[in-house]
């Protein structure tokens, strides 16, 4: 099986400008992030930007770089240019690998992957962890999934889902200390097929992904598919505040 990279990267962060090239242990974070897609099965890799200060030091280091529109709204619309750039195939795999994952492993890149080529009716492939402490249930910043018998996402949301109503407080303001049943947080690693991604820019947007904030949830509602598997393994540390920076740092010094 063949697929392809590509890593969305732009200067401008609310919480941590110039994100793509601060310094992680002696190198900028998107050569991190570019060493882990290389470490992965793809048959090729390209950052993809709008900024000529991560131009160059892309290339510095060897990488392939596409340069794109400076405004796009999403990651998965400065994919879509590289796509039609490239004029890459229908059937392609193209895997999502976002430029602020200096520690994702190459073994999810590939499971994702793998996983969309396993299940032609898919239009896109992510990935999803159990969740062990109660509290992330309620907490918005963690992404929760729901799928159905055969894997495929039902729903997305920032909210409790499922909402059990015999065990949840109805005001919120407590949080069990056991769950029944299992919840899923949702890793925002994404694999898509080419065809969807020329496709993409053509749906229209929706009211629950403007108020969820969920891009994925634009897929969904005009009646593509999403499949999920259990990740192998964590997912690392992703970066968007300087806290987590600095805890990737000692993570990366001590390794």
């Amino acid at each position: 099986m063949q697929f392809k990279i590509v890593i969305p990267a732009r200067y401008a962060s609310s919480r941590l400008p110039g994100k793509p090239l601060v310094d992680i242990v002696g190198k900028p974070m998107i050569q991190h992030v570019y060493e882990r897609a290389c470490e992965s099965g793809a048959d090729k890799i390209i950052i993809a930007t709008d900024d000529k200060r991560i131009q160059q030091a892309a290339e510095q280091f060897g990488a392939e770089v596409c340069m794109t529109r400076d405004d796009h709204l999403s990651g998965t619309d400065r994919i879509a240019e590289v796509a039609a750039h490239y004029g890459f195939d229908n059937d392609d795999i193209i895997v999502n690998v976002q430029g602020d994952e200096p520690c994702l492993p190459a073994s999810l890149i590939n499971q994702v992957a793998q996983d969309l080529d396993h299940h032609p009716a898919a239009d896109i492939a992510s990935l999803y962890r159990e969740i062990d402490d109660p509290t992330d249930i309620f907490d918005p910043n963690t992404v929760k999934v729901v799928t159905d018998s055969q894997g495929y996402a039902l729903y997305f949301s920032r909210a409790p889902i499922p909402w059990l109503r015999n065990q949840f407080p109805s005001d919120n303001t407590t949080q069990p200390l056991t769950i029944p049943i299992p919840h899923y947080r949702h890793i925002g690693l994404y694999g898509y097929r080419c065809h969807f991604l020329k496709s993409y820019a053509d749906l229209a947007s929706c009211d629950i992904e403007k108020h969820e904030s969920l891009e994925q949830l634009r897929a969904l509602y005009h009646g593509k598919r999403i499949h999920l598997t259990r990740a192998d393994i964590e997912p690392g540390h992703g970066i968007d505040t300087q806290s987590q920076l600095e805890l990737v740092r000692h993570k990366l010094q001590d390794r």
